[in-house]
């Protein structure tokens, strides 16, 4: 909190910088033109007033909770706010109960219920929900910043869009910095002069609380001086000498995470265990850790080593039951073993590939022969007609087109140099040498 000298001489407490800088109009909201552009789902959910309920899922700092208030203001919705660290049961039921009895006294629209971090609240917490949304007593806006599939059970999730939020970009980054240092209370008396903002950005993380707390101290840093200077080595000191406030919310725990799964997916096991101990001496949700060694098992291993995805899965269902501290352990394990194995992306390199084509043809036919035909009338305009079954060939194989048209002959898999995959390289060669050729393979 910053002291300010008010007009007749009383000290007034001020809000951190991220508090006084949030925004309280979409018109003032930065980032997530994707979902509050014009046109665009959210945008078009608020000005028409049909809200429903839905989860915001991205990383922290990119507006999920002030998205919720200014939906709140927007629409002159009553507001409830609860955050899963603290709430139970009786504080859900609470809220419902508050909303169903003002509902027999008045024709006011629905009240918003916000849960901060709802990947939090265990399965009898999200139990208590589920009839209040489906009967449309509260909207429910869920904000996490965990994939909903896996923290979310299946009835509350079939009840509610999910909308992914992503990192700022430098431009609304820079946006945010020119308008605190424009419109701020305090900034705005002070000196500023910004020679470079590469640090600040990058330090960011494109985290637009993490960018205003480290202006803050940066600028603090200059108290008592006649201007205050914002350049790459001035960010990088403030921060050192400031570990503690930098990490006033917990937002390193994200840097961790990070230098965690880049360490496993660089095959270094000595930092990846290493910052698998910080994270467990932090007292991270050892749970959190195996979702994690799952998806870099299946992201950055691979088909290189396809074992590696089975372990995974097995340290989650071993860590999932004897917990800690003996959890340690599988997890060490399986952390030394991904960050030991060989590495390919080329699953994932797939299916982005393959998303990106989808997300351009929505409305390309699936080809006639590949259709089923469980009717005459099917049969009858060609469904199924020239299917060949692969069975019924030498090698359980047979030369035909799968993709529809305009995607015939498109690669999206491309095996990379492993011991594994050389073997899917070499049959697919056998299968399909007008797209897998042996000239492209590198030695």
């Amino acid at each position: 909190m910053i002291e300010k000298e008010d007009k007749i001489g009383r000290s007034a407490m001020l809000p951190p910088l991220p508090e006084r800088m949030r925004p309280r109009s979409l018109d003032d909201y930065v980032g997530q033109r994707h979902l509050v552009g014009p046109g665009c789902i959210l945008r078009n959910m608020i000005e028409n007033g049909a809200l429903s309920s839905f989860i915001l899922w991205g990383p922290p700092g990119v507006g999920k909770t002030t998205l919720a208030h200014i939906i709140a203001e927007t629409l002159d919705r009553e507001f409830f706010t609860l955050s899963a660290v603290s709430a139970g049961v009786k504080d859900v039921r609470d809220v419902i109960d508050r909303a169903r009895s003002r509902s027999l006294f008045s024709h006011a629209l629905s009240p918003i219920l916000f849960i901060d971090e709802i990947h939090r609240f265990n399965k009898a917490q999200q139990d208590a929900l589920l009839g209040a949304v489906e009967d449309g007593t509260i909207v429910l806006i869920g904000a996490t910043t965990e994939n909903p599939s896996f923290e979310v059970i299946t009835p509350l999730l079939s009840r509610c869009q999910v909308f992914v939020l992503k990192s700022l970009e430098a431009a609304d980054l820079q946006v945010l910095l020119d308008r605190a240092l424009k419109t701020d209370t305090i900034l705005k008396e002070r000196n500023i002069r910004v020679v470079e903002t590469d640090a600040l950005f990058r330090q960011s993380g494109g985290d637009a609380r993490k960018l205003l707390n480290i202006l803050e101290i940066v600028v603090d840093s200059f108290a008592g001086q006649p201007e205050a200077v914002i350049d790459n080595h001035t960010v990088t000191s403030c921060l050192q000498e400031n570990v503690a406030i930098y990490d006033k919310d917990g937002e390193m725990h994200y840097d961790i995470i990070s230098a965690f799964i880049k360490s496993i997916r660089g095959s270094d096991p000595n930092a990846a265990v290493y910052y698998l101990a910080r994270m467990l001496d932090g007292g991270e949700d050892p749970l959190f850790i195996a979702r994690r060694l799952c998806l870099s098992a299946s992201e950055d291993v691979g088909l290189a080593n396809p074992n590696a995805l089975l372990l995974a899965n097995a340290c989650f269902q071993v860590v999932n039951s004897i917990g800690m501290p003996e959890a340690r352990i599988p997890l060490a394990e399986t952390t030394v073993y991904l960050a030991s194995s060989p590495k390919s992306n080329a699953s994932y390199m797939a299916v982005e590939k393959a998303l990106a084509a989808a997300a351009n043809d929505k409305t390309t036919a699936v080809p006639l022969h590949l259709r089923n035909a469980p009717t005459k009338l099917m049969e009858e305009l060609g469904y199924s007609d020239g299917y060949k079954y692969a069975h019924d060939y030498p090698g359980n194989f047979v030369d035909q087109e799968f993709m529809p048209k305009g995607l015939e002959g498109t690669v999206f898999y491309e095996p990379q140099h492993n011991k594994h995959e050389d073997v899917l390289k070499a049959y697919l060669e056998r299968c399909w040498p007008k797209y897998y050729s042996k000239k492209d393979q590198k030695g």
